[in-house]
């Protein structure tokens, strides 16, 4: 299923710095990788991303910045999938 919304120009260019940030956490890349996948792209977010994105939204632990990459890999994903 294609995607209508993209990662913002403002949230890629975080999601390149994060990957460049040899002190970001592998989640934080993890994250960051896929919001940069989705930017200028109808790609939707996998299953697994989806996951990975849930539990560090979730999580009182997670950076602010983990919540940022995360909320903008959420806002790609496929909602059809969580009806």
């Amino acid at each position: 299923m294609a995607n209508s919304k993209q990662s913002s120009a403002k949230t890629a260019s975080l999601a390149a710095k994060t990957l460049q940030d040899p002190n970001a956490s592998k989640i934080q890349k993890s994250l960051a990788a896929s919001v940069i996948s989705q930017s200028s792209t109808s790609k939707v977010t996998s299953a697994e991303m989806e996951a990975k994105a849930s539990k560090a939204l979730q999580s009182d632990h997670s950076a602010e910045l983990t919540k940022t990459l995360a909320g903008s890999v959420l806002a790609q994903a496929d909602k059809a999938r969580w009806l």
